[in-house]
């Protein structure tokens, strides 16, 4: 971003990322550094680098104020992001904590690359931790022993002889010592080591510690800068009337009203809908109001969702094609002594983030520039630079924060991005353009969870053992016409779909898992938080429980029989049930209540969860989730603060989704708008939430989404302990509930 751009951006000075001052950048890439092109004038990565400074692949800049600065290839959108990449950082290089700030890449896959997405950037999966494990170590590394060779230089010593720790470099033996601000320019000169030796864990003083998030007191005193905040002169705000129905798209409008609203400065139609633009959202949102548009509807998807479910239905009656197999199922069930069987209906879900979809788009001679919370870089880059005819290099994208995502920004399609750029291309580029998606277009026309229906088949044998299981599974493709089908659907199967299915880590000799993929439903689909999990946990959870009872065994016992197997999935198992005192009566129920313990295990994003829930069912069949006791195996805790916080923020997502939403379409037209039609889990709903960390010295894994999945068959499992009854459409009908 140059000066230029920056004195654009009203109170841009707020934002707390190091401006000025020579200093040291370093980048740090693997398997080895390499130099970076430099950067032009609206190329990605502009900015970064300082005069005179060590810039490839930029991860840390120190500054002379003994700033270090944490340069995040990841979006923080809530989930810590910003803080665990900087503790691995600034554990290495032995930061002072207090000094560590941290900012947003720019959109540039040659040095920020997800490193387990190949040359993609992105943020997704929860992958953040994980990919970057040792990458951001031996960037703080590499700037530490830098440092050292600058002081060892500047004294005369030998650089063994020298320490360093919290923001000091010092040479005991002289009782010399400098801040890192004071030896910066110096440590730029220095050679980057080809090679640096990591901290032995027994040595971490930040990694496995609370340290205090580093976007918390933005946040808080109100000087985060999310794209809501960015103005621009000139620029103008943008709402768009979108279909009624997915797939029709605008055929006329008359402008005539909304051009007569004060504020509203033009109209225009894009391809998929017809853009107001004003000199405010408000005055935006009500030109659209005003707007008279006439909707081509011949190649609109018409159905509701219980026409989409009774199709779903009769798929599953039929042979699908085979996710995973293991012995020979079909054999066991013919010779099975008793059969088990139960079916599941999952509908879509909105992802309902509390920022709804936004973009600033600008175009100039020299390129486009974007701010957006962004979230899928190099996949929204690429798109932007096809859509102008530009080289993708020449498309800026300045990294916001972002008001949530849950999988909303993470647009396989770049979705809401090009809509913005569409209406800047619209006008001619004539003014920058902030498009604002207002709830209702979000919950209405945008991306869901995919509506699922799950059957299931449990055979116990003479002596009733589970001897067969067969599952089978029919919902759209999240992955289908995406850039990643080529790689994640394979033989037909895509393998979100099954993800926590196909899988099964069960011990159960005969067992099938088949998928049905209706390719005729018209209903856009994205990843939700958890993915596949959110329904495949849910369904072999409760069933599962269900077969135990068949089996006249205790839950979590026959969970620990099967999963001989996988010791890490036992590990929490036998936590979570240990805290939780399961095998212990609850305390009584007051008169007419009943009361019942529930427990699910899942792993998700090679993460492992178990969770206990204790609820109590009303004899008006309300419910409440009294306590979740939550133990977690994510490999080592970078933050354990952050894991349990994390932990209990999944816990009221997916509570929400299990008492509360649902989008359901009538005649191809969404029903629900805001939060009045799909409710977020109240305060006073929120269980007590106890979260076990299990010691790990593993790589660490996935945590802003692992513990959705065992939440709601944990509280199904525990609702039919209390009532006998199984719960086995989502939302829960509690109706069914009375006593």
């Amino acid at each position: 971003m140059t000066n230029a751009n920056r004195n654009d951006i009203r109170n841009l000075s707020r934002r707390r990322f190091l401006q000025g001052g020579a200093g040291l950048t370093l980048g740090f890439c693997l398997p080895a550094a390499a130099a970076a092109p430099a950067a032009g004038p609206g190329k990605a990565g502009e900015g970064l680098a300082v005069p005179g400074a060590f810039t490839p692949n930029a991860f840390v800049r120190i500054g002379t104020d003994d700033t270090v600065t944490v340069i995040s290839k990841h979006l923080e959108m809530g989930q810590g992001t910003y803080t665990g990449l900087a503790t691995l950082l600034a554990e290495e290089l032995d930061a002072d904590w207090k000094t560590v700030a941290v900012e947003g890449a720019p959109a540039d896959a040659a040095r920020y690359n997800n490193l387990f997405w190949g040359p993609a950037q992105g943020t997704g999966g929860s992958t953040a931790m994980a990919n970057s494990w040792e990458q951001m170590r031996k960037a703080g590394a590499a700037a530490r022993a830098m440092l050292v060779a600058a002081a060892a230089r500047r004294w005369g010593v030998p650089a063994a002889e020298i320490t360093v720790r919290a923001g000091w470099v010092s040479h005991p033996a002289s009782k010399r010592n400098a801040r890192f601000g004071q030896l910066a320019a110096d440590a730029a000169k220095e050679a980057v080591p080809a090679e640096v030796t990591l901290k032995d864990p027994r040595e971490f003083r930040l990694i496995g510690r609370r340290a205090p998030r580093r976007d918390s007191a933005a946040k808080t005193d109100g000087t985060a800068m999310f794209t809501l905040d960015v103005r621009l002169p000139g620029m103008l705000v943008a709402v768009v009337a979108h279909p009624p129905r997915f797939g029709a798209k605008p055929k006329s409008f008359d402008a005539g009203r909304a051009r007569s609203v004060k504020g509203v400065v033009d109209v225009v139609q894009i391809p998929q809908g017809v853009a107001v633009l004003a000199r405010d959202t408000w005055s935006a949102k009500k030109g659209r109001d005003a707007l008279s548009v006439t909707w081509d509807e011949q190649g609109a998807f018409r159905r509701g969702s219980e026409e989409i479910l009774a199709g779903y239905r009769e798929l599953a009656k039929k042979p699908g094609l085979v996710a995973g197999q293991a012995g020979d199922a079909d054999g066991a069930f013919a010779k099975a002594a008793k059969l088990v069987s139960a079916t599941y209906d999952f509908p879509y879900l909105a992802h309902a983030a509390m920022e709804p979809m936004n973009c600033v788009v600008r175009l100039a001679p020299e390129g486009l520039e974007v701010w957006n919370g962004e979230q899928m870089h190099t996949g929204d880059q690429h798109a932007l630079a096809g859509l102008f005819g530009l080289k993708p290099e020449q498309v800026t994208i300045h990294t916001m924060y972002a008001g949530g995502s849950f999988g909303r920004r993470a647009s396989k399609d770049a979705d809401y991005v090009l809509e913005a750029a569409q209406i800047v291309k619209a006008i001619g580029g004539k003014a920058p353009v902030k498009m604002v998606w207002l709830r209702e277009d979000d919950m209405r026309g945008g991306y869901y969870r995919p509506l699922f229906h799950h059957a299931l088949e449990a055979a116990l044998d003479a002596e009733g053992k589970l001897v067969g299981w067969r599952h089978r599974l029919v919902g759209q493709s999240i992955l289908a016409g995406s850039p990643f089908e080529s790689a994640m659907v394979k033989d037909g199967i895509d393998v979100v779909s099954v993800e926590g299915a196909a899988n099964l880590p069960y011990s159960i000799p005969n067992l099938r898992v088949e998928l049905h993929t209706p390719k005729d439903v018209g209903v856009p689909v994205l990843w939700w938080r958890s993915v596949g999990s959110s329904h495949t946990a849910y369904s072999t959870e409760t069933f599962l429980d269900e077969v135990a009872a068949a089996m006249g065994r205790d839950p979590v016992a026959l969970r620990l029989e099967l999963l001989s197997g996988h010791p890490r999935h036992a590990a929490v198992l036998r936590v979570a049930a240990e805290k939780a005192d399961w095998g212990r009566p609850l305390a009584t129920a007051k008169a007419g209540d009943r009361r019942g313990r529930g427990v699910a295990v899942h792993e998700s994003f090679n993460s492992f969860v178990a969770e206990v829930a204790e609820v109590t069912v009303g004899r008006d069949g309300g419910i409440r989730v009294d306590r979740v006791v939550c133990a977690v195996d994510c490999g080592t805790a970078i933050n354990p603060d952050n894991i349990r916080s994390q932990v209990e923020g999944a816990v009221g997502f997916a509570l929400s989704a299990a008492l509360h939403q649902a989008i359901t379409l009538t005649e191809g037209r969404v029903d629900q708008g805001n939060f009045d039609g799909f409710p977020l889990l109240r305060m006073g709903e929120m269980p007590k939430v106890e979260v076990h960390i299990l010691p790990s010295e593993a790589p660490p894994t996935g945590i802003g989404e692992p513990a959705v999945p065992p939440l709601a068959p944990a509280v199904a499992n525990a609702i039919s302990a209390a009532t006998g009854k199984r719960l086995r459409r989502m939302p829960f009908d509690l109706s069914s509930l009375k006593a």
